[in-house]
């Protein structure tokens, strides 16, 4: 089947993008995963369940593309990128509509997210352009060292639900300016977004077979048997630590490259010194951009005992503010979360801090259905022990901590497996960049509820992954240096 093109009427519309696998520029029919509003629990459209051998196919069509893609001069794969861009936000509001149905978020987070994943294609534009390169004198002098760089291979692209158009861009976007063919498998709960993206890269110029997207209810299989075939170079991957290691030990059996965006916990400390109204408006940001279904949403809030009765009564009033309802009502600010298990996650995280003596100041209950939902809480005497403050909560609770000392606030930021994100809030900037020296976190945002950049590199330490998106760093993930010792 071929690509019909992205101008067809009715661009938001689920069915649209529910034509099939996109194996080397065409559309291949099927069904087999209905993909579901989490408002309302009911089916938007049904996409195709792809096999191992389907697998196959597109790692026939990204090997059959990638000599001619990496031959493609450095400013036409640029050009390429950048009409994506254009077409993404040509398209923005069409995307948002498609975006907050299958994924539940609210309009206006949807809306964010476009603008954030189209800034990657421009972002990666401009860098495909600026591959840095290498001449100089060796030491002895005896030659000379010249080090140019060529693109890793074909890659295997895994991202989540919760950023369905944002986390596919930030890895097609190198990765295609590197010069590497991909294969992107979206979660199966909100594939209709990757789909639609394919269209609009179609459109742009992207030849067939450059980039490939498949749905499956076996990723284990399927990516497994993509992993073992030489072909494939490069797995980039976000999702759960979990998961990540068991794919990195996949991965090791062909030494195949990974990239891996994992799991966070990330705490979000407020000193006595801080501005309270500033830090309550990043606390909402941080908390609960995505309704708290992100990786850098902040999960611990450590208070220190100057502001903490104030931080907790402001932020409670805040969040018991907020407006619950389907993510595509124009005045929803909190839509619902991905499934009934997320929903059941949360409660049993909430009702064991409660039963360890935890304060519920709001919210602290599910909704009852059709959905999703869970309302915006707040937990205060929250002890540190409580499974809460060592799970990722990856919804809409903010448990809060007291400390008295700086000292303290460092080792309880650090008491957990995780180091993705980091928030800290102080008027002294001395103490506060010295603190975020001293928190073992990939990133940290000081005075700002939001971190995330396509300009900078994404990424975090300990089990909370190898590698970095973003950034000037974020095309090297997708290149191999490549060294010739020269005599002349």
């Amino acid at each position: 089947m071929t690509l019909d093109s992205p101008r067809t009427a009715g661009f938001a519309n689920p069915a649209l993008h529910a034509q099939g696998l996109y194996i080397g520029g065409d559309w291949l029919p099927g069904g087999g995963i209905p993909v579901l509003d989490p408002s309302t629990g009911e089916v938007l459209a049904e996409v195709p369940d792809a096999s191992i051998g389907d697998a196959m196919r597109a790692v026939d069509a990204a090997e059959a593309a990638a000599a001619g893609w990496a031959a493609t001069p450095p400013r036409a794969r640029a050009e390429i990128l950048r009409r994506w861009f254009v077409l993404m936000t040509e398209h923005a509001e069409d995307l948002a509509r498609l975006i907050s149905p299958e994924n539940g978020k609210a309009l206006p987070d949807a809306r964010g997210e476009v603008a954030y994943a189209a800034e990657f294609f421009r972002w990666y534009a401009e860098e495909a352009v600026r591959v840095p390169g290498e001449f100089r004198h060796t030491p002895s002098g005896a030659h000379h060292i010249l080090v140019d760089h060529d693109p890793i291979g074909i890659a295997v692209l895994i991202t989540p639900w919760n950023f369905p158009a944002a986390m596919a861009t930030r890895k097609i976007g190198p990765a295609l300016a590197a010069g590497c063919t991909v294969i992107l498998k979206p979660a199966s709960e909100t594939p209709l977004t990757a789909y639609a993206m394919a269209r609009l890269g179609a459109e742009a110029g992207v030849p067939p077979g450059v980039v490939n997207v498949l749905t499956t209810t076996q990723p284990g299989a399927v990516v497994n048997a993509m992993l073992a075939d030489p072909r494939v170079r490069k797995l980039s991957f976000t999702g759960s630590t979990g998961v990540g290691r068991t794919l990195l030990a996949e991965a090791a059996k062909k030494v195949v490259s990974c990239s891996m965006e994992l799991g966070g916990n990330a705490p979000f400390l407020v000193f006595d010194d801080a501005d309270l109204e500033a830090a309550l408006d990043g606390a909402m940001i941080a908390k609960m951009r995505n309704a708290g279904e992100a990786c850098t949403a902040a999960n611990r809030f450590y208070v220190q005992s100057g502001i903490h009765d104030a931080f907790v009564a402001g932020l409670t009033q805040r969040m018991a503010a907020l407006r619950i309802g389907p993510g595509s009502a124009a005045e929803t600010q909190v839509g619902p979360m991905i499934t009934a298990k997320a929903v059941a996650k949360i409660d049993r995280l909430v009702s064991q801090a409660v039963a360890r003596g935890a304060r519920v100041t709001t919210g602290g209950t599910p909704l009852p259905g059709p959905g999703y939902f869970y309302p915006p809480t707040v937990l205060e005497n929250v002890p540190v022990e409580a499974e809460i403050a060592h799970e990722e909560i990856f919804g809409p609770v903010a448990p809060v901590y007291r400390f008295e000392t700086e000292a303290e606030a460092i080792r309880l930021a650090n008491d957990t497996e995780y180091g993705l994100a980091a928030y800290v809030y102080s008027r002294d900037l001395a103490r506060a960049l010295r603190v975020g020296k001293g928190i073992e976190s990939g990133m940290v945002a000081i005075n700002r509820g939001l971190m995330s950049d396509p300009a900078a590199p994404f990424g975090g330490v300990k089990q909370s992954g190898l590698g970095r998106e973003g950034g000037v760093t974020g095309i090297l993930e997708f290149l191999e240096p490549k060294y010739f010792a020269v005599q002349f």
